[in-house]
């Protein structure tokens, strides 16, 4: 008997024209771990969608242990053993952890009465066998984000998977997280349990994956082992360019007054005492855990959530922003770190989502809208940032990932900001668009006519990306680091210590 778990032939599929995928091949064995990689817009979601029966293939074959199908449904591919854990887990809220790993096997087995106590135990042994401990009756909408995700893996064991497939495991998962799953995934893989992991994350393709394939435009480029490999041919691989990492040195800072100002800024059960500058030249980089209070930081900043004393001065002088009117008065722009449900308006077009921040400066004496100057901007920042899209009309939800982030930097830079906050600026989008993004932000620190913040806990972007980082930990800055002195090591235990001390007590 063949160990081989999945096989994809000669797979294409094409929406309105574009071709999505073409002629892809992927072959996957019992108990491998798979990578497949690719930037935004490559074909994974696609290639997913079809081996899980949302999509028919408009060519090709695909082969689930031996048997040839020319398309699965979702129920015959589940009933073959492959399930999808997709980026939001599509769990329900509502009910608990033991209804949820049982979900797809009563709907399956089309069960019209349902055995609760069973259903308890059933969902006790499944997480047993895989270290896991939630309470089966806890409501799955009070779990965090990591263990949402553990009670998906279990689900699928219910249903005896022999392939389950990892959409973006990892976007919303602290390191400690990630190790966490990377223990369950072998867990899984010593079951004899193939596990197609679909990130573009290169540390963790490399730490956890046997093999990996690579799409680009829809086609395949590379299949191979992880270990042939190093992290600058895989990233040629993925973007068909090669991208070189240096660490970002301004070219001159205006040290006469900070471009932007925060003293001693305070936020009811957010964080307390908050003072740091910003020069014009540089890009200033703020780490933290979650918890730490960088994500209130930005809001209140930005309005959302004003804060309960301190001053905030830009160019020198006092603002008061109580409002998201305020900042956009005082020239601060936001990117937020969930660009679907904070940065976008996903029923709007691609161009509306652009002149949203500055609507009001294209109001005509008539109270009408100039569209005319409204297309010419939004054309214009299509081009200065390279998004790759169709009709300015199309929706935004038609972009990629990263073209929807870039998207959402245009609608802020459109105002000429004096300040701009990236609040997990690069989650989410492939390695190219990242390395755009950074190299654009780099040139407007160059103008010196913009004080930059972007907020992440990706450190290795912060070392690269801003010449000056400062920690945050329960509310309060700790440490201030520069780019050029710091490893990232260093950095990481700075950000840590005292989350693992506590976490020893």
């Amino acid at each position: 008997m063949s160990d081989i778990m999945l096989q994809i032939s000669q797979v294409s599929k094409a929406f309105g024209g574009v071709q999505a995928l073409d002629k892809v091949d992927l072959e996957i064995r019992r108990g491998e771990i798979h990578c497949l990689a690719g930037g935004n817009g490559s074909g994974k979601s696609t290639l997913i969608k079809i081996i899980s029966g949302y999509y028919k293939a408009d060519s090709g074959t695909i082969s689930v242990e031996g048997h040839d199908h020319s398309r699965l449904n979702p129920i015959e591919a589940i009933m073959s053993g492959i399930q999808v854990i997709y980026q939001d887990f599509s769990v329900f809220p509502n009910l608990t952890v033991a209804e949820n790993i049982v979900m797809y096997d009563a709907v399956v087995s089309k069960k019209k009465l349902q055995n609760w106590k069973k259903t308890a135990e059933t969902a006790k042994d499944t997480m047993d066998k895989l270290g896991i401990m939630i309470p089966p009756d806890a409501l799955v909408e009070e779990l965090p984000v990591a263990d949402r995700q553990l009670v998906a893996i279990c689900r699928a064991m219910v249903h005896d998977a022999k392939l389950i497939i990892m959409d973006e495991p990892t976007t919303a998962l602290t390191r400690r997280e990630v190790d966490k799953l990377f223990g369950i995934i072998r867990k899984l893989q010593q079951k004899g349990i193939a596990i197609l992991f679909v990130s573009h994350k290169l540390d963790e393709v490399f730490e956890i994956a046997d093999n990996f394939t690579i799409l680009r435009n829809g086609k395949r480029v590379i299949s191979d082992a992880a270990s042939n490999v190093d992290n600058d041919k895989f990233v040629y691989y993925m973007t068909g360019r090669a991208i070189e990492k240096e660490h970002f040195t301004p070219k001159e800072i205006r040290k006469d007054k900070p471009l932007f100002e925060v003293r001693d800024l305070c936020l009811d059960k957010g964080f307390e005492h908050i003072s740091f500058q910003v020069y014009a030249g540089e890009v200033l980089g703020i780490v933290g855990l979650l918890g730490s209070g960088r994500t209130e930081l930005a809001e209140s900043l930005f309005g959302l959530l004003p804060a309960t004393s301190g001053e905030v001065f830009i160019d020198g002088e006092a603002v008061s922003i109580r409002t998201p009117q305020d900042a956009i008065k005082h020239k601060i722009g936001y990117v937020p770190e969930d660009r679907l449900t904070e940065g976008l308006f996903l029923g709007q077009p691609i161009e509306n989502n652009m002149m949203l921040a500055n609507i009001d400066a294209l109001i005509t004496k008539r109270k009408t809208i100039d569209w005319k100057t409204l297309h010419e901007h939004a054309r214009a920042w299509r081009d200065e940032l390279s998004v790759k899209m169709g009709d300015m009309d199309a929706l935004i939800t038609t972009l990629s990932g990263g073209n929807q982030q870039k998207i959402v930097l245009a609608k802020w830079l459109e105002i000429q900001p004096k300040v701009l906050i990236l609040n997990g600026p690069t989650v989410g989008v492939d390695i190219g668009a990242k390395y755009d993004l950074h190299a654009y932000l780099h040139r407007l620190a160059e103008a010196m006519e913009t004080a930059i913040i972007v907020i992440s806990d990706d450190i290795p972007e912060l070392i690269e990306n801003c010449n000056r980082i400062i920690v945050m930990k329960q509310g309060r800055l700790t440490g201030e680091y520069s780019n050029k002195e710091v490893t990232e090591q260093e950095l990481l235990n700075a950000v840590t210590a005292q989350k693992e001390a506590a976490d020893e007590e």
